[in-house]
């Protein structure tokens, strides 16, 4: 599709911005939010998790997540403890109520994780509350790995 030639309110068409490492720990680059369009109610952003890495538990305050995987395998602990685990490759999609600690990884030691984030929050990284107590409760043996993946620069 092609750009407007001018910039008119209420449609936009955009690549996305400049990679930047979240708080989660991971490299997002963020296309539609409050800040690169003015959102009210949403964001999209573009999510990379690197091989043999994991994300910093967390929880998105007061906002619902969707993701689409586009490519690799992911693996997350989610609850209040960590104590379940799920697996989502590319083609899946996945829901993350509002306030549902989550800690996601890549199960892979050789290729990325590319998926597409929707949320309801409309600036990238607001709501992200980091919860470092429960990163300790995870039972890494639970998803069939021998040790846990490394955690993302912060």
């Amino acid at each position: 599709m092609n750009a407007p030639d001018d910039v008119q309110p209420g449609f936009r068409v955009l690549r996305e911005g400049a990679a930047f490492r979240g708080k989660q720990g991971h490299m997002y680059s963020p296309a539609i939010s409050a800040e690169a369009v003015g959102a009210r109610a949403l964001h999209m952003q573009l999510l990379e998790i690197a091989p043999g890495e994991r994300a910093h538990a967390h929880k998105h305050e007061r906002h619902e997540t969707a993701i689409h995987f586009l490519k690799g395998v992911s693996g997350c602990f989610w609850g209040d403890r960590l104590q379940h685990h799920a697996i989502a490759g590319a083609g899946e999609f996945v829901y993350i109520a509002a306030d549902v600690p989550h800690l996601p990884y890549n199960r892979s030691a050789t290729e990325p994780v590319i998926a597409v984030i929707a949320r309801t929050d409309p600036n990238e990284q607001e709501s992200v509350v980091l919860l470092p107590d429960l990163e300790a409760q995870v039972d890494w043996s639970q998803a069939g790995l021998q040790a846990a993946p490394e955690e993302g620069a912060s």
